[in-house]
């Protein structure tokens, strides 16, 4: 069994609660685990960009209802989405992949201010590139981050790793008789609510033509994934 990519260029969306333990925001080793499922697959030849969420520090909407204002929640949590960037790029450079963090919001001594033509130069050099601190304004997911960013660097996919193995027609962590998708269309997916991301990351996905791919974070399966092996589920244009 040969490893093909099906894929030249990716952009992974990380969960930020994929990273982190009972007692920890952030887990050394699940962040090591991750860094070496990139690595692997980088050395096939395929280009990487990631976002990473922030929801094990702190999401805005649900902050929003604990009673911070949600433009405020908001920023805190892009702000959460920087320090999981950190964490992920270190954890990647001790392991010999070099890396260039984007930010949609200017911080000094952290990232670069986002530049689509200086993130395809990093692309085209071998940087696995990471996006952070979402689109830069609130009221915007970090999906919808994920799924506009991927348009922009022209990514064959946007892979976004959940806490389950895919797209299902209810959850299977509550219905032991829920059922996965291998494919099913954006429309489809709006049509019968099935949760795969919020409307304005999924309209970016359709209107860009950008096939969604949804797996279990932390699985080990990344590189079956991206070689069309596995357990997972395609969202795309059907028609």
């Amino acid at each position: 069994m040969t490893d093909d990519p099906q894929y030249r260029r990716i952009l992974l969306k990380i969960s930020g609660e994929g990273l982190m333990t009972d007692t920890e925001a952030l887990d050394r080793e699940k962040l090591r685990r991750l860094a070496n499922e990139i690595k692997v697959v980088r050395a096939l030849g395929v280009e990487l960009c990631l976002v990473v969420g922030g929801g094990n520090f702190f999401r805005g909407a649900q902050g929003a209802l604990k009673g911070f204002d949600r433009v405020t929640g908001d920023y805190i949590g892009m702000l959460a989405t920087v320090m999981n960037a950190l964490a992920l790029a270190e954890t990647l450079e001790e392991i010999g992949v070099p890396t260039r963090i984007f930010t949609a919001l200017a911080i000094e001594g952290v990232g670069e201010v986002f530049n689509r033509p200086r993130a395809l130069a990093a692309l085209s050099k071998g940087a696995v590139v990471i996006f952070a601190a979402g689109t830069g304004s609130p009221f915007f997911t970090t999906d919808t981050c994920a799924a506009l960013r991927a348009s922009e660097m022209k990514c064959d996919a946007f892979f976004k790793s959940t806490q389950v193995d895919g797209i299902y027609d209810k959850d299977p962590r509550k219905y032991a008789d829920a059922k996965r998708y291998e494919k099913v269309s954006y429309e489809e997916a709006l049509a019968q609510k099935l949760g795969v991301m919020d409307l304005t990351a999924m309209s970016l996905a359709e209107s860009n033509h950008l096939p969604v791919v949804v797996f279990k974070q932390g699985s080990g399966a990344l590189k079956e994934i991206v070689c069309g092996r596995g357990t997972f589920t395609v969202m795309e244009d059907m028609s």
